[in-house]
């Protein structure tokens, strides 16, 4: 041992020196690198007689000139931590592994064992049940049915129709500590469930039989939340904050574990040893090690080796505020969990969106530190490069939910060689894994060709493997028990969160705090609406037009009281959006255990306080005095902290409303619907007398009752309302005579009792907040819809059949065409695109005629303006080129690869050519066979695939090609030759098996990402183009999808059109593909243009023979090597400009002639002519529209069937509230009240229909702009479409609404009465529904479209009439009483129900004079106001046509 302490001596002697030459030259001189030991000695000397717990949060830090200093570790500053470790890990890829030896070595040193767990699983299997076939799709008769049916198997009345659908079958397994384990599997082979279940988070819907078990322990025997970290292939953030807040918050949440007693314990040890370790280590050590640090070097190392430093202060972002990219994400989410000291980790598609090298850098630095700290990991990958593939030590494969292979890499070839599979040269193993066990793949690698072949299904495999070598001894591993006293005591984790409550709730009250300062501008902005509306109540309601004279005097002030309420009440409503948008990512952290909910909850609800005093103080200092309240300083406090109580309380409602809604449709009708009953039981609609007695109790639990209460209270027992009106009989003060009018209590305590109800609300909803946001989940994502088809292929799978899949529920004529069919795929052999016989005849049959064209394309150069960051940086030119010069053609039956580093200008270069570009300037000429390009026609010869699949979520693959079809192809094509050239393209991009399927949206349910993608190029090939863009059309996919897209490519280019694909990262047998390449280098320069030639051979020959570049290695993928020379760093280490080279070299004159040959039309050809700019006419435009809106319509119940549900309710709801009022006539209070009931139903039921279109509307209209662009129709048969699908609807909302309110309520029953009321209710609910299309038209997104509506319904709202009558406005608000929508609905309401009433009331007048006088409304009128509201309606929709056709903001 001494020995080995002296050689460390004398090494750490050497480091320190080296340290001292690194320096200037001037150190070396004026102190000896002898006497700088010696200190650093001294000081080691008295921190090693410290106590332990003292000496672990110290160390000694070496500065930038050499010298050291003691240093409280707790307390480095940001330059100190980066400083630490750029001098330990200077560049990732080498230090990062002698790094972590050095950690292992200090350990090891003093006999140290480290927490390792071993993780096995016996006979696991999962099922789900899930609903199939035509039952499974969405519609609004399914949603109605299908809760019924829960409803009653619920309560076993009706037996279970789900079908069970097996997911893993019975699987076993050994996961050792110190290997890196790979798995594999096609898509939906049970991947996420596996791993789901090894982390112990499966959901609590699915059977699970076998057990899982840490070290021989049982789920049930510790935390595995804390013990193991799953990370999902879903990229959850909180959207404002940068990636170094994200990665810290999620450091101190999760602590550092068990590290903390091994490093106390490696301390001590030392101590006694006499060991002293390099310092630069033991500050690391002691800083990523110990608890409850705000700022962890933990998350600065995990920073650098994941490769974030660059983006590390960059905002996250989300789909409203631009952020990192989404590989930059991916990485984030990784980096999330390995901050943590989870020992065991289950990664879950961590690759998706990344290139290949950053992937391989990813997964070897998780490999040294799992190698060298003994970790436990499983990484599910999608397409591993073959180098990533090789950093595993074992694999396991999984298909159809069944384990075919578990063991070492090494033998995995081996196993399929001895089932009679071989894996070819060029085809990298993971690839090859995946595709085996699959029906399509498996043939081409029969090796045994003296044996006919015959599909080999999973079950075979896998009881193969259970006789093979490996899988016997597997077994016989898991036959012997885990020795679990051979468990570390620390492995094993029994605490719940990782760090002391107090702490948790500190850093969450940090993460509030910070994303309130981030969201600074919805505050800011509630302040300026708070102002503006604190303006218009004090012009409207100005003191010099209120008296105080009669009881209607009053009922104006009352009016001015009840809408500061509304006001303040309404303005929390953004706390349901904020609270809903952060949900996700809770749920995340929640289920991951970092915090318990209360510690969410209450900073939530603390921190905003502060904003609710400032708001609520503006309100009530503008308008108190200006109004003219009651001058008195106590009542102006008073009333000031009352409505800071209902701004407290309207608050936790909107949270809680949030929290149990968890999805915004949801959480905006469940909102609206408690707000309506807190709103009609507050008692300024409907006084209390009237309260009907079955309805009284929501009156006293309305916390709206309580304000209204006391907020009159508190103004009318005041001096100014005290004295008796002249000539009343009775001698109550005029104030009380009005409380007691209204039905409200006239005592004083009231006012107390008040503040005290809603004191106690606050209290009670933030409580419920926190108990929701403990025991609810977020509702699941709804499955893609299963076809029978594969529910029986999956369970026939388990049983170890074969199913013929092709053959299931077609006619006998279709299974001719089978057999043909299956033919044809079977013949296609490894290569994607050799032809054979059957796909000869396949070639043939495109039933449509096309004409082949080809593009050219001379010294393209497209620029934009220089953008102001880089003005301030020093950039004096105005334009910024990203394109310079680009030459090249493209021509039919060659396919083209656009290839480049990212910001090359793939994809802009390809914008150009295809026309889409909406700005910037463009130079150069671009022709078509050889006439100048004219983009009128050329968007009916051309395709475009957008790297962003957007479809119409609620359609199906059939429906969505169907459109495309209709709408592109010229009108000559009749009916049947559509249907059958649509079969076809199914057929040839293989959409037939999911024909049925709904779209759905990205990332939320419907297709995967995959299909989604065949799609896209199936959308555009309908079209029968001649010309195909396609942008990156296999990223993000795995390599079996990719090699299915590609396939399909291929497929089209032998058709003999012309296509041109950007790619990112191809592999080798997709480059291989390809027969052309133009490869553009950073700034937008070509540096190759040309064929490709066998296995790349004439790429490999052009570059090979420029001076310096490295030859190609053996079986490396010739597109990662070509992008490796020519990346910047290496073009300037060779010190050659590529762009020149190629501009010198025979290609680039080769290239000249063939573009100088193909720019002269061919004799006998003409230019393109269509006569008229879209295929179809306007009328076949408008029906296509309509169809595809109907259809989209009636499959998205939580838009229709909720709205109409949300109307049936509410009108029962007023039906009971307001029972039989409309038919009494002796109050005025009882005429009141039935107004109230109209306009409360106006405003609600308008609201929600206007709040509810425009996610649907701003999801349509991001698809409008595709199709478009793609010349399918213009802008206004999509207005027409989709206003046209909205009548049928709104009528039957009305009809519902308008028969149950109108009978309940008692109206009188004539036909002319009925009439106007369902009319005016009618064009009501229109002209909103056209209201919130309108506003979504106008602006970028439906969140800003949100915030711009809701400032209008307040004012909306103030100028109806209701709350202060046209009457008692001021002369300078009058015009917008005219101007606002609502007041001509009221009026048509009021008039024609009440105008023409000859009964009197108890004031001696009739109801038509009073509905005169009061109101201002004339029967005679009824009829103008009905055209004024159809012309407001036509308006809104002239509005929404115009700005749909007008503006685009979507940037290009």
């Amino acid at each position: 041992m001494e020995g080995g302490e002296e050689l460390f001596r004398v090494s750490s002697a050497r480091l320190s020196s080296s340290n001292v030459w690194r320096n200037s030259a001037m150190d070396v001189f004026s102190r000896s690198s002898r006497e700088a030991d010696d200190e650093e000695a001294l000081k080691w000397a008295a921190l090693e007689k410290l106590p332990t717990y003292l000496r672990i949060r110290r160390g000694i830090l070496t500065e930038e000139e050499g010298q050291s200093r003691e240093v409280d570790i707790t307390k480095l500053d940001l330059v100190e931590r980066r400083n630490l470790l750029e001098r330990l890990i200077k560049i990732t890829d080498e230090d990062n592994e002698k790094f972590l030896l050095k950690l292992k070595e200090r350990i090891d040193r003093v006999g140290l064992d480290l927490p390792t767990i071993e993780v096995r699983f016996e006979h696991l299997s999962v099922d789900a049940e899930a609903r199939v076939g035509s039952r499974a799709l969405p519609t609004v008769f399914n949603f109605t049915v299908n809760i019924l049916e829960d409803f009653l198997n619920y309560l076993h009345i009706l037996p279970n129709r789900k079908q069970p659908l097996p997911i893993l079958h019975d699987v076993s397994g050994i996961i050792k500590p110190g290997r890196m384990t790979l798995l594999l599997g096609p898509p939906s082979s049970g991947k996420t469930t596996l791993l789901l279940a090894l982390a112990g988070k499966l959901d609590k819907d699915l059977k699970v039989s076998g057990r899982v078990t840490y070290n021989g322990h049982d789920m049930n025997e510790f935390v595995a939340q804390r013990s193991s970290a799953y990370i999902s292939q879903y990229d959850l953030h909180i959207g404002e904050m940068t990636v170094r807040e994200t990665l810290a918050f999620s450091a101190r949440c999760q602590g550092v574990g068990a590290k903390y007693e091994i490093l106390a314990e490696l301390s001590r040890r030392e101590k006694e040893a006499n060991i002293k370790p390099d310092p630069d280590v033991d500050i690391f050590m002691k800083a990523a090690w110990n608890e409850g640090q705000e700022a962890n070097v933990v998350t600065d190392y995990t920073l650098k080796i994941l490769g974030l430093e660059i983006c590390a202060d960059t905002i996250v972002g989300d789909e409203m505020i631009p952020g990192i990219s989404g590989g930059q994400r991916k990485r984030l989410t990784t980096g999330e969990m390995m901050v943590g000291p989870a020992r065991a980790l289950f990664m879950d598609e961590i690759s998706t969106g990344l290139d290949s090298s950053t992937t391989y850098q990813i997964v070897n630095s998780i490999r040294q530190s799992i190698h060298i700290l003994q970790g436990t990991a499983v990484i599910s990958l999608l397409q591993p490069a073959p180098e990533t593939y090789d950093l595993f030590d074992d694999i396991i494969l999984l298909s159809d939910g069944q384990i075919v292979y578990q063991g070492p890499r090494e033998n995995v070839l081996e196993f399929f060689e001895y089932m009679g599979f071989i894996c070819p040269e060029r085809k990298g193993v993971a690839d090859f894994l995946q595709e085996v066990t699959s029906r399509k793949d498996q043939e081409q690698y029969w090796a045994r060709r003296e044996e006919s072949y015959k599909f080999i299904t999973v079950r075979e495999f896998s009881e193969a493997f259970q006789a093979f070598h490996i899988g016997r001894k597997l077994g016989d591993e898991l036959a012997v028990p885990f020795d679990k006293s051979k468990s570390h005591p620390a492995a094993l984790t029994t605490k719940r969160y990782g760090v002391s409550k107090k702490e948790l709730l500190k850093a969450c009250t940090a993460r509030e705090y910070l994303l309130m300062k981030r969201n600074s501008f919805v505050y800011i902005f509630k302040m300026i609406q708070l102002t503006l509306m604190a303006s218009i109540t004090m012009t409207l309601f100005l003191r010099t037009e209120m008296h105080r004279n009669t009881t209607i005097d009053g009922a104006v002030f009352l009016g001015a009281l009840f809408y500061a309420l509304i006001m303040i009440m309404f303005n929390g409503f953004s706390e349901l959006a904020l609270s809903i948008m952060k949900l996700p990512s809770f749920y995340k952290h929640r289920d991951l255990l970092f915090f318990p909910p209360w510690a969410y909850a209450l900073p939530t609800w603390i921190l905003k306080i502060p904003i609710t005093l400032v708001e609520v103080a503006i309100w009530v200092c503008m308008t108190y005095y200006v109004i003219g309240f009651e001058a008195d300083v106590g009542r102006f406090f008073k009333q000031l902290l009352l409505l800071i109580c209902v701004n407290q309380m309207a608050s936790g409602l909107f949270r809680l409303m949030g929290a149990l809604g968890r999805n915004i449709i949801v959480a905006n009708t469940f909102g609206s619907f408690v707000l309506l009953t807190v709103l009609v039981m507050g008692g300024f609609v409907l006084s209390r007398d009237d309260v009907k007695k079955w309805w009284i109790w929501g009156y006293w639990i309305s916390p709206m009752m309580y304000a209204q209460n006391a907020i009159a209270v508190n103004e009318f027992l005041g001096k100014s309302w005290a004295h008796v009106p002249p000539n009343s009989t009775s001698t109550e003060t005029l104030g009380v005579s009005f409380l007691k009018s209204r039905g409200i209590f006239p005592d004083a305590r009231w006012y107390w009792i008040g503040a005290g109800a809603l004191i106690g609300y606050v209290f009670l909803f933030n409580f419920l907040f926190a108990v929701a946001l403990a025991y609810l989940n977020p509702f699941g994502k709804p499955q893609a819809v299963l076809s029978e088809e594969t529910v029986a292929e999956r369970n026939a799978s388990k049983r170890g059949e074969v199913i013929e899949l092709s053959s299931l529920g077609k006619s006998s004529s279709e299974k001719g065409n089978d057999v043909r069919r299956s033919a044809s795929s079977r013949s296609m052999s490894s290569r994607v695109g050799s032809i054979t016989a059957a796909d000869l005849s396949k070639r043939r049959g495109m039933i449509l005629p096309f004409e082949p064209l080809s593009i050219t394309f001379d010294d393209i150069r497209y620029a934009v303006d220089m953008p102001q960051e880089m003005k301030a940086q020093g950039f004096t030119e105005d334009r910024l080129e990203l394109l310079r010069g680009v030459s090249g053609a493209f021509r039919p039956g060659v396919l083209t690869a656009l290839m480049g580093v990212s910001g090359a200008g793939k994809t802009t270069l390809m914008d150009v050519l295809a026309g889409r570009k909406t700005g910037g300037y463009i130079d150069g000429t671009i022709s078509i066979s050889g006439y100048p390009k004219q983009q009128e026609t050329f968007a009916r010869i051309a395709g475009y695939c957008e790297q962003t699949d957007i479809h119409s979520p609620h359609v199906t693959v059939y429906e969505s090609l169907q459109f495309s079809a209709w709408l592109r192809l010229p009108r000559e094509v009749d009916t049947a030759t559509r249907k059958m050239f649509i079969e076809e393209v199914m057929e040839l991009i293989e959409l037939i098996p999911l024909r049925d399927a709904l779209v759905g949206l990205p990332g939320v349910n419907g297709l995967s990402t995959e299909q989604r993608k065949r799609l896209t190029v199936a959308v555009e090939l309908v079209a029968n183009p001649s010309i195909i863009f396609m942008d990156e059309p296999t990223s993000g996919l795995d390599a079996r999808a990719a090699a299915i897209v590609m396939r399909t490519v291929r497929n089209t280019v032998d058709t003999g059109r012309t296509v041109v694909c950007t790619i990112h990262q191809p592999s080798i047998d997709i480059f291989d593909a390809f027969d052309e390449l133009l490869l553009l280098k950073r700034g937008g320069e070509e540096i190759y243009v040309g064929p490709l030639g066998r296995q790349s051979s004439h790429l490999i020959k052009y570059f090979e023979g420029i001076d310096g570049v490295p030859k190609i290695k053996d079986g490396y993928n010739p597109a990662t090597w070509m992008l490796e020379i020519t990346s910047v760093a290496q073009e300037g280490a060779l010190g050659n400009d590529f762009t020149e080279l190629y501009k010198n070299s025979e290609l680039y004159r080769r290239n000249k002639a063939l573009i100088k040959e193909l720019s002269v039309p061919a004799s006998c050809s003409k230019d393109l002519y269509f006569p008229t700019k879209y295929s179809q006419s306007f009328f076949t435009q408008c029906m296509a529209c309509f169809w595809k809106q109907h259809w989209s319509y009636w499959r998205n119940p939580p838009y229709t069937a909720v709205r109409i549900m949300f109307t049936f309710f509410i009108a029962l709801m007023f039906g009971t509230i307001f029972w039989d009022l409309g038919s009494r006539r002796e109050r005025q209070q009882d005429l009141l009240n039935a107004i109230g009931s109209m306009y409360i139903a106006v405003l609600f039921l308008g609201v929600q229909n206007a709040t509810t279109v425009q996610p649907v509307i701003a999801i349509e209209r991001t698809v409008f702009y595709r199709e478009r662009a793609a010349g399918m129709y213009s802008a206004m048969p999509y207005a027409f479409g989709q206003v046209m699908i909205e009548l049928p609807y709104l009528f039957l909302q009305t009809i519902i609404y308008g028969v149950i309110v109108y009978a309940m309520i008692g109206f009188e029953w004539t036909v002319a009465k009925f009439f106007w009321y369902l009319f005016f209710m009618y064009f009501t609910l229109l002209y909103f529904t056209l209201y919130g299309m309108m506003t979504v038209a106008v602006t970028p997104n439906h969140s800003i479209a949100a915030i711009i509506s809701s400032a209008f319904y307040a004012v909306w709202n103030l100028f109806c009439g209701f709350i202060v009558p046209k009457t008692r406005m001021p002369v300078w608000w009058r015009w917008y009483y005219y101007i606002c929508p609502i007041s001509w609905t009221l009026y048509g309401l009021i008039a024609s129900q009440f105008g023409d009433i000859q009964d009197r009331l108890d004031t001696n007048e009739t109801v038509e004079q009073f509905i005169e006088n009061f109101f201002d409304f004339k029967h005679d009128f009824v009829g103008y106001v009905a055209l004024i509201l159809v012309g407001i309606s036509v308006l809104f929709l002239f509005i929404f046509a115009f700005s749909i056709k007008t503006f685009n903001f979507q940037k290009r």
